[in-house]
């Protein structure tokens, strides 16, 4: 992980640590869960956005009324709300994606769920995803939340990503083992 990377993490890391244990304590896990969906979309449609919590040429100010102007425009919690106007006011809301990731994964956790990412070659059918989510639910002893995205040059097959584990069923991998296999013996 590069340094800038590393820090992000970190400082999201402290940040979803106390919104969760806020929003715990609260009762209001749904609300934060429904948040961070919610900014985490609107970051991914919104090349504005992402430039707004990016973009040194806002100042605090600026940043902090923009800011304070989405979040009431979205609709999201007090907790979550209070949270962006904190960033801003720090001057970090460069970790935004870094904390609704930090965010996601102990939502995940405290309801047993854990998500896998799967790169398949074609889009999955429903019967197709749900064969897949209970597979590896059965592997790993949770609750799990397929993440799926089609990537055509695996040719066919799928990639499975589970926490630090990963399965390439890939015909592009079996390929590339084979052409490996082959520059060996010859």
């Amino acid at each position: 992980m590069s340094e800038p990377a590393s820090i992000s993490a970190s400082i999201a890391s402290r940040y979803a640590t106390a919104v969760f244990d806020l929003a715990k304590d609260a009762g209001a896990l749904a609300q934060l869960e429904a948040d961070a969906e919610a900014l985490a979309q609107a970051l991914a449609a919104s090349p504005e956005l992402r430039d707004l919590i990016t973009s040194p040429v806002y100042g605090r100010d600026e940043q902090g009324r923009a800011i304070g102007a989405v979040a009431a425009k979205m609709g999201l919690g007090q907790v979550v709300a209070n949270t962006l106007q904190l960033l801003a006011s720090k001057r970090r809301l460069f970790v935004l994606p870094a904390l609704i990731t930090a965010l996601k994964d102990k939502i995940a956790a405290e309801k047993g769920e854990i998500t896998a990412d799967v790169r398949a070659a074609q889009p999955l059918t429903d019967e197709q995803s749900a064969r897949l989510a209970a597979a590896i639910s059965n592997s790993v002893g949770k609750t799990v939340k397929l993440n799926t995205t089609v990537d055509e040059s695996l040719i066919g097959g799928l990639v499975v990503k589970v926490g630090s584990k990963m399965i390439d069923t890939s015909v592009a991998s079996k390929l590339a083992n084979l052409q490996n296999a082959m520059k060996e013996v010859g």
